[in-house]
């Protein structure tokens, strides 16, 4: 009689060994005699195999934990940054001066290199400017924009040709990324970058759309 063992392939005797894990506490003599490959040197005990990686494992946690950290403190510093901008746009007293107001910050406290606003509808006082210009629905060169208006969802990446136009007219070019968010329906602010990377599809807009409120309850005052 053939003994069935000895139809076993590896397969069966790995799916036996998952659902036995004490089976070699049992026979430590065969725990010992096992070779386990390695990527450096012939051989290693069963021990030293598995404690390589939990080794690893431990210095994957360890990666991420600390990538962790970081994102958690950079939420940190720009959730202390938006508190500051908010306070900001409403100590100001006039259209003009709250506009600056966030075109200055977006530039110096978040690090934009080429910043525009563009009203949606026309303010009393204001004047349009390199960084700042007035469009509205019966402007051709609002149709770009129109359903990402309708959406009220930030933008981040490479936008299309029509609007990376509109916004950044003759420095076009030296915009590579953007991120783009509206403000209560008053205005749409762009945040251009020289990085291809700065800003891309997928990034969280948490922070975009806070700061789009934020200046959209600021601006409100001065709308009729």
């Amino acid at each position: 009689m053939t003994d069935s063992t000895d139809t076993l392939g590896a397969h069966e005797v790995a799916t036996w060994l998952r659902r036995h894990p004490e089976f070699l506490r049992q026979f430590p003599d065969l725990a010992g005699s096992l070779v386990v490959p390695r990527e450096s040197g012939p051989a290693a005990s069963l021990a030293s195999y598995q404690l390589d990686l939990l080794r690893e494992k431990n210095r994957e946690l360890t990666r991420r934990l600390h990538e962790l950290f970081a994102n958690a403190q950079e939420n940190e510093r720009l959730s202390v940054r938006i508190h500051q901008l908010t306070l900001a746009l409403m100590r100001q007293t006039s259209a003009v001066d709250t506009l600056r107001a966030m075109a200055a910050s977006l530039a110096e406290d978040f690090n934009g290199d080429i910043v525009r606003i563009i009203l949606l509808k026309p303010i009393d006082g204001v004047e349009p400017a390199d960084w700042l210009d007035v469009i509205g629905p019966g402007d051709m060169r609002f149709k770009p924009f129109a359903d990402f208006l309708a959406g009220d969802e930030p933008l981040c990446g490479r936008l299309q040709p029509a609007k990376h136009d509109v916004l950044y007219g003759e420095r076009v070019d030296d915009v590579q990324s953007t991120a783009l968010f509206s403000a209560h329906g008053l205005a749409m602010i762009a945040v251009g970058s020289r990085e291809p990377n700065r800003f891309y599809p997928g990034m969280g807009t948490l922070f975009l759309r806070m700061m789009g409120e934020s200046f959209g309850a600021a601006l409100s005052r001065y709308v009729d």
